[in-house]
């Protein structure tokens, strides 16, 4: 994938998807930053990276839940440039669902947030992909192999997402290479997903000894859109060996 080529990054306003977006900027990248509500933050990230390189990065709003807005979304990125490179499936929806009390509507956000979203995003976009023989990059979570208790949407809905991933891996080569990075322990969100005994046990189990942030995942992001064009349908694992243990949480 040639490196002036345009990048969409899904749900890209704020941590993880802010940090992949500023890190694909500065390999030289044009960048569409999407989000769905995030419109201010959105804005901002869009006005640092237009400061160091005019004409460089665009704000583009939609919600992924819907495949019209998805098609729209890529119709909308492709047209800025006349092309498009890469796609990075981001956008994502986390919450706990303890069993016995998970209903329709959490069930379709968490599967529509993540596993929808990708696939019709990609869907979207495979003719610029291909025009391009670009590539994707899924995000998903080390949990689809060691699921957390009380997460059991989310993390039936982040399988999907490996599965798809391996799937248009063989259905789209050789001319686009899909892949996916599985986070681990990141920077703790905002919201209260976890209590500070959580925090401290997910801490306190990573072997490199420290949470993971944002720029961990963009550089490993980066290395699948750029840094070997004979890797397709891997699954790279960014959680500094959490996964080497028994027991542990992995916040996004």
């Amino acid at each position: 994938m040639e490196a002036n080529r345009p990048v969409l990054v899904t749900g890209a306003a704020r941590r993880i998807g802010a940090a992949i977006a500023r890190r694909l900027h500065a390999r030289g990248c044009p960048v569409i930053v999407h989000y769905r509500s995030s419109a201010d933050d959105a804005a901002r990230l869009v006005a640092s990276l237009e400061a160091l390189r005019p004409g460089s990065a665009l704000a583009l709003a939609a919600d992924l839940s819907d495949a019209r807005q998805c098609e729209r979304l890529v119709a909308d990125a492709a047209r800025w440039r006349g092309a498009l490179g890469g796609l990075v499936n981001n956008a994502s929806s986390f919450y706990r669902t303890p069993i016995g009390t998970i209903d329709e509507r959490q069930w379709s956000e968490l599967v529509d947030g993540n596993a929808k979203a990708a696939l019709f995003t990609s869907q979207a976009a495979l003719p610029w992909l291909r025009a391009s023989r670009g590539a994707i990059v899924n995000l998903c979570d080390v949990h689809t192999e060691r699921p957390l208790p009380q997460f059991s949407a989310y993390s039936a809905a982040k399988a999907a997402v490996v599965a798809l991933t391996r799937a248009l891996a063989l259905e789209l080569a050789p001319e686009v290479r899909v892949n996916a990075v599985a986070p681990g322990s990141l920077d703790w969100p905002e919201a209260e997903v976890f209590s500070d005994d959580e925090r401290r046990a997910a801490e306190a189990a990573i072997p490199l000894a420290r949470l993971g942030t944002g720029d961990d995942i963009a550089r490993a992001v980066e290395f699948l859109l750029f840094g070997n064009d004979y890797v397709t349908g891997h699954v790279l694992d960014v959680d500094g060996g959490a996964s080497l243990v028994s027991r542990w949480v992995s916040p996004r």
